[in-house]
């Protein structure tokens, strides 16, 4: 199973940076692991392991945690946001 490290990026409802600072680590799925359940229409999954999410406060701790049980994994590396100074003037020229 390989998994994903990832830092979460900020929900488009929030202004603030809580939350975005930890480090997540999720299986990636393969293709035909989810299915329909046609009595149900629920979605339904032959593996469990798929449901495991990991937290971590640093990039290392979770290198460190899946070289210890030997899980292959990829690193997603966060993009920064850039942020444009403009004057206040700016909101009202064409």
């Amino acid at each position: 199973m390989k998994f994903k490290i990832y830092q979460p990026t900020k929900s488009a409802m929030q202004s603030g940076r809580k939350n975005t600072k930890k480090w997540l680590m999720n299986p990636i799925e393969e293709n035909g692991v989810r299915s329909v359940n046609s009595l149900t229409g629920w979605i339904s999954a032959s593996n469990t392991a798929s449901q495991l999410q990991f937290e971590f406060s640093s990039k290392e701790e979770a290198i460190k945690f899946a070289e210890s049980r030997n899980f292959s994994y990829e690193i997603f590396e966060p993009k920064s946001a850039t942020l444009k100074k403009k004057s206040y003037a700016e909101n009202f020229t064409g």
